[in-house]
Formats: C-alpha cells, structure tokens, sequence
C-alpha cells in the first residue's frame, strides 16, 4: 500500500509511519516542514494548502491524518482553519480510499470524570477549549465521510516533546505541583501501541467505516503514580505540592485571559502553565473501557506500562 499520513513529524506521526514501513508499506508524508524521517516520500506543505493536499493524496491507498492545531490557549478561527477545514480539504482530495482520522478523547469530554467509558459522541458545542471543539467538530465530518475515528489517550514515550518532557521541565525547575490528590485514575497510551493501533484502524477502516473508538493501554494509574514515574525515569523530582482544584482552576482562568497578551513573552513557553480545562484534566479520573476497542480493531497494546517506564528510563539514560 502506499499511504498518506499527515502530521509525521510529531513524536505519534512519526511512530506510525515507523509501523507501516515495518510492514512493508510505502509511506507518503504531508507537513509543512521536512520530517527527517527515512525512507519517506515527502509533500512539503500545510492540510490548510489545496494544491498540496491535492498532491499528498494522489494515488494513495489510504490515509491516517494527524496533523492538527494543538494547544491550551489561541484564538478559535485558527483551530477551525487547521482542524475543520483542513480536514475536509482532506476528506474530499482523499476520495473513497480507507481514511484513519486521528481524534482525542476530549471531542466528548464535557468536564465531568470519565469512569470506565466508552467512546461516547463528538460533541463540538460542550466540549472543553477551542481545540476540543473543532475537533470534535472534525471528527463529525470525518464519520460522515465513511472515515474509522481513532482517539488515542494521552500517548506519551521517548521523544516526547510535550506531556513528558513539560513534566520533566517543571519538576527540575521546582514548578511541578499535583492538583487536588493526585487519586484520580487515568489511562495512557504507550507511543508505539497507539502507532499500532493506528494501522490496525486503518486495515479495518471499510468495515468500521462511521464510528470512533478510544485507545489506551488500558491499565488506569493515579495520576500522581504517573506523573512520579515519568519523573522517577527522568531523574527528576517527583512532586510534593498539592493545589486544591478550586485554587488551580481560579488561576487557570485568569492565566487564559491574560496569556495572549503577555504569556510567551515573559514566559518564553508557547503553552500556558495552567488552564481551567488543564485543571479539570489533572484532578477528575479519565479511564475507559478497552473491550469494545480490541474487538474491533483486532489489537492489543503490545507495551505494557512498566515496560513503557523502563524504556523512558533507557532513553533519558542515553542522553
């Protein structure tokens, strides 16, 4: 097969090429800067850009998009540019082929804790934050084009630019703190399992053609487990302080109001320190039910946590 995957140069993008080529599959790529992955064919250019999405999907097998506007903060026409119009421009370029449109739990996600659930609708208008929003919103389009939704759960692994390494960062600058208990439990994903189930969705795309499914390695931690081992395998430490939801959400709406404004200028990071949805994300529980996920997508995660952990370990180790 040769099949298109956009947003390749991320660390899950990247992992999933990886999988494709291991199997055989010639692998077209589509962003806007080169992804220094081997063995690629590559499109430079943007899912925003017609004439290269015209290029990327020409000829291809199949498709797994990726690619998205992802951040806490930023105003709500660039995440609808990127995230909605950039993937019915994919939609429609792509034609018929088995089409993987890459979602997050949050498209459902309306604040409350999510106890051993399942992958409940898209909801553009109660999801959580700009991001949330135009991707549900996508994912709408996505299923309605005959597309398979896959919603990996926090994926995390060697490499990993965001969730992993902002922990790290802020636990070596004594900025890390656990908000609320820390009791709260919630799944993960190891990089290559959700890679895995990526490829799995996309071989069982015509068959699951309209309807979305939540990957995680199904084994839910308290946070405070996880957020101790990323910083355990880093040599980081861990955290000792805990701020009271009510506190870290308070701060967490002031902070998006004023962040436009002034944040990455006196912060130098492009990211917020605290939203009120990153506050609802890190004290409520997030953990899902995985039996209806393995039956239709015929996987199973391969990396089980504690092996995930140590292979953290390894590579911080390396250097």
């Amino acid at each position: 097969m040769t099949v298109l995957v956009t947003g390749a140069s991320g660390m899950l993008g990247a992992a999933t090429v990886r999988a494709l080529q291991a199997r055989g599959d010639h692998v077209r790529v589509l962003q806007r800067r080169p992804s220094g992955l081997v063995g690629v064919e590559e499109v430079l250019g943007s899912v925003t850009d017609g004439g290269a999405v015209e290029r990327a999907c020409a000829g291809v097998d199949g498709v797994v998009h990726l690619a998205a506007k992802v951040s806490m903060t930023g105003p709500q026409a660039e995440f609808r540019h990127v995230n909605v119009d950039g993937t019915q421009r994919l939609l429609a370029a792509a034609g018929d082929v088995p089409f993987v449109f890459v979602s997050s739990p949050s498209v459902a996600h309306a604040g409350r804790a999510l106890v051993g659930a399942g992958a409940g609708p898209a909801d553009p208008v109660r999801a959580r934050g700009s991001y949330a929003r135009t991707k549900a919103a996508a994912e709408l389009l996505a299923l309605e084009a005959g597309a398979v939704a896959v919603r990996p759960h926090l994926v995390w692994g060697p490499g990993d630019t965001q969730l992993v390494a902002r922990i790290v960062a802020r636990a070596r600058a004594g900025r890390l703190a656990l908000v609320g208990s820390g009791a709260a439990l919630v799944d993960t994903t190891y990089v290559t399992n959700a890679a895995d189930a990526m490829v799995a969705a996309l071989d069982r795309a015509r068959e699951l053609a309209g309807t979305a499914h939540v990957v995680t390695n199904g084994e839910p931690r308290p946070l405070a487990e996880l957020v101790e081992r990323i910083c355990a395998a880093a040599g980081a430490p861990a955290p000792t302080r805990h701020v009271p939801f009510r506190v870290a959400a308070a701060a967490g709406s002031l902070v998006e109001k004023v962040w436009p404004v002034v944040g990455p200028r006196v912060s130098g990071d492009d990211e917020p320190p605290m939203t009120r949805f990153l506050a609802e994300q890190l004290s409520t529980a997030h953990w899902f039910d995985q039996r209806e996920t393995r039956r239709a997508l015929r996987w199973e995660p391969a990396v089980p946590l504690e092996q995930g952990f140590a292979l953290l370990a390894e590579s911080y180790a390396a250097g």
